[in-house]
């Protein structure tokens, strides 16, 4: 696993397996969001299984699927909402963590400057400067 910090609370990490639901408990994660599509992972990946092994150990599953057309104010707001009502610590993966930190950012725009958003996902190793302009304009309007 590559879990990538991306705030306080809230990691990103590109796609998990069941197997991998252990040691994601065991450093500390309460809630797994899965922002990727079932139709992007074979059968032993879909949300189902995901969720089935997340639940038997304890962890908090959410299935929150995400794709460019998708990404969309409501989506936005949940994921946020997911986060923020989590006990603990919270762990988004899709196919590479991209996805995960960009609704991340997102969410953001309403209670941090955009630099600083840009910041925190640069220094998990995610670029987002080409989403800079969007970021600004949800800023602007108050975010989400």
């Amino acid at each position: 696993m590559d879990i990538r910090k991306i705030a306080d609370r809230y990691c990103v990490t590109p796609q998990i397996t069941p197997e991998d639901i252990a040691a994601i408990h065991a450093a500390g994660f309460e809630t797994i969001i899965c922002n990727r599509p079932d139709a992007e992972v074979p059968t032993e990946l879909s949300a189902a299984n995901m969720r089935a092994a997340a639940e038997a150990t304890g962890l908090e599953f959410h299935d929150l699927p995400l794709t460019h057309d998708s990404m969309t104010a409501e989506r936005i707001a949940r994921q946020r909402s997911i986060c923020d009502e989590a006990v603990g610590p919270v762990l988004a993966y899709c196919a590479s963590g991209t996805r995960c930190t960009v609704v991340w950012a997102l969410g953001q725009t309403a209670h941090r400057p955009v630099d600083e958003i840009v910041s925190m996902a640069q220094s998990a190793g995610y670029d987002l400067t080409p989403l800079r302009s969007r970021l600004e304009e949800m800023a602007n309007q108050g975010g989400v």
